[in-house]
């Protein structure tokens, strides 16, 4: 066995392994639509396209009771910080508006009187009143926002070029990764070949 063979074998491994590895994400995504073959009666279809409709629905399932649900979104949107923001947000306003509907004969100081009554009662009653609309908006975002559903659909709503676009640029170092993969293994394997050949016929 001469030296250019004992070359050759690895560099044709690595080739094979990764064409093979490049194939095989190919497959993933392609082909869009079923294709049969006759001979062996078999429908072959990428494993998106194919199992699109599963995959969105898991996906929404895990988003919704692993990762984010309705609860979560309205919880941090009235987190302690939130509250804290938005009562003093409300009592300025009411204030502003209070002092701006009185009448213009009513004198400064009573306006004032009549500004900070209101404010004390807010400011005594805001926080039960912000809890109570605190559950009101839980209770209506469990009915309205249906995470699972809206994450469903929108990815059936992708079209398949769309879908594979946005995989491959959130994987896409990961799938080059492993196509140099399949190169790696199969120059080693390769290597492995030449040396045992070399070893038994040479």
């Amino acid at each position: 066995m001469n030296y250019f063979e004992f070359v050759l074998m690895p560099v044709i491994g690595a080739l094979i392994g990764w064409w093979t590895n490049l194939f095989a994400i190919k497959l993933i995504f392609w082909p869009i639509n079923p294709i049969k073959l006759p001979l062996f009666n078999i429908e072959f279809q990428g494993l998106i396209p194919k199992r699109r409709l599963d995959i969105s629905k898991n996906i929404g399932d895990v988003l919704e009771k692993e990762i984010l649900s309705s609860d979560d979104i309205v919880e941090r949107l009235v987190s302690e910080d939130s509250k804290q923001q938005l009562l003093k947000c409300v009592k300025d306003l009411i204030e502003s508006k209070i002092y701006e509907k009185l009448p213009a004969f009513i004198p400064g100081v009573l306006k004032n009187s009549i500004t900070e009554y209101f404010a004390d009662v807010f400011d005594k009653q805001g926080g039960e009143l912000f809890d109570e609309v605190k559950k009101q908006l839980i209770n209506k975002a469990r009915e309205e926002i249906q995470l699972k559903q809206m994450v469903e659909d929108k990815i059936n709503s992708l079209d398949l070029a769309q879908l594979e676009d946005i995989i491959i640029m959130l994987s896409k170092r990961e799938l080059r990764q492993i196509e140099v993969l399949g190169g790696v293994i199969g120059f080693f394997i390769g290597l492995i070949q030449a040396a045992f050949t070399c070893y038994f016929m040479g």
